[in-house]
């Protein structure tokens, strides 16, 4: 499982790297570029769970050792 996770976060980075790089920064909410933008946050949120789903297991493997 712990393959899958780091795989999707690699996934997740990558497609907010790429969509980073398609905003056009001197009008970032018209068009296309709109859309990159909540494209990057929506993979910055999948990110931030992934993570947060990690150090949960690594808790719970904690609590139950003991």
């Amino acid at each position: 499982m712990k393959v899958l996770y780091y795989t999707l976060i690699l996934i997740a980075l990558s497609i907010f790297i790429f969509n980073l790089f398609q905003v056009d920064w001197s009008n970032p909410i018209s068009g296309k570029s709109a859309v990159a933008v909540i494209c990057a946050i929506a993979s910055g949120s999948a990110i931030l769970l992934l993570i947060i789903l990690i150090l949960s297991k690594k808790i719970a493997e904690r609590l139950n050792k003991k």
